[in-house]
């Protein structure tokens, strides 16, 4: 049973820090002609740091399980902003122009976006998946019982 769950925790952090990348794509989609936020400016692409954690164990495979190290899961440790130059672009009729006209746009590329969006998609496709195979193998050894 604990490799069961263990393979459903391991999976569902996936899903998670796929999800939070999803949100953080759109985000950065639905903000992509922001030229004013609440901290100044035009909005900054943000994008998401995973990292790969030890899998926590629940107390009871603590205490019938020796340790296994080799078991990672993905956390998502940061949202980072994107610190590179603004697209300027000459509007000045634009009432966020500066004193030559120009107004501050951020730097997100559409193409590279959906790219990332795919790219968060499938790796969330391929973590449902692997909870559906655990679900299945589960299922048959029941029927094996029988």
């Amino acid at each position: 049973m604990s490799d069961y769950s263990t393979g459903l925790r391991i999976s569902s952090s996936g899903l998670s820090a796929q999800r939070m990348r999803m949100n953080t794509i759109s985000s950065n989609i639905a903000n992509i002609n922001t030229t004013r936020t609440p901290e100044g400016g035009p909005y900054r692409r943000k994008d998401v740091v995973f990292e790969s954690m030890p899998d926590a164990r629940n107390f009871g495979e603590l205490v019938t399980m020796p340790p296994n190290d080799s078991l990672q899961r993905v956390q998502v440790t940061d949202v980072i902003s994107d610190d590179k130059a603004v697209d300027l672009r000459y509007e000045p009729d634009h009432p966020d122009a500066n004193q030559e006209g120009y107004v501050a746009y951020p730097r997100i590329n559409l193409m590279e976006e959906m790219a990332n969006m795919i790219q968060a998609t499938r790796g969330y496709e391929a973590n449902v998946s692997a909870i559906q195979a655990s679900r299945d193998m589960a299922m048959s050894a029941l029927e094996l019982g029988r």
